[in-house]
């Protein structure tokens, strides 16, 4: 894939989640000018967390929003060609975890900020964000929905959604 259609594919991918989390507010984390300017141009809030790695960004946009007053906090990855009603999951007292089709990624979390949860985002980051739940107490909601569970993460997985 050329430079030009890979950056097409992710603002495609990264537009359609933003679009998604409608009626929610926006607030996207990252440490790249471009993807700020991008970012803000389509309304979201920008939380510049430069050299924080994605656990660390994901950790510190919370931290953000918490000291901003913000009680409850949905995470989703641009990486989600097919997403929709993101802003519309019900909501539960506890930590929703939506996986992805492998059962491996965790595509969507939301959890009430200040609860000290850990992100281990990566390879089984849904198992681990599992077991994250149980640790600090909170009842976990999993959630299968087919339209979030397409993450895009390696060239295979862009084959698979054009064929």
């Amino acid at each position: 894939m050329s430079d030009e259609k890979r950056v097409q594919l992710v603002r495609s991918m990264a537009e359609r989640v933003l679009a998604a989390c409608s009626p929610l507010p926006v607030a996207v984390v990252c440490d790249d000018p471009e993807v700020a300017e991008w970012a803000s141009a389509l309304g979201a809030s920008v939380m510049w967390e430069p050299g924080q790695g994605l656990n660390g960004a994901v950790a510190a946009g919370v931290e953000q929003l918490a000291a901003a007053g913000v009680e409850w906090v949905t995470v989703a990855h641009g990486d989600l060609p097919r997403a929709r009603d993101i802003g519309a999951l019900v909501p539960f007292a506890g930590i929703t975890l939506v996986p992805d089709r492998k059962d491996d990624g965790t595509n969507v979390l939301r959890l009430p900020v200040g609860c000290g949860f850990r992100f281990a985002y990566g390879a089984g980051s849904f198992r681990a964000h599992r077991a994250e739940a149980v640790r600090i107490g909170l009842a976990v909601r999993v959630l299968r929905i087919p339209a979030l569970a397409y993450d895009v993460d390696w060239p295979a997985d862009v084959a698979e959604l054009t064929a």
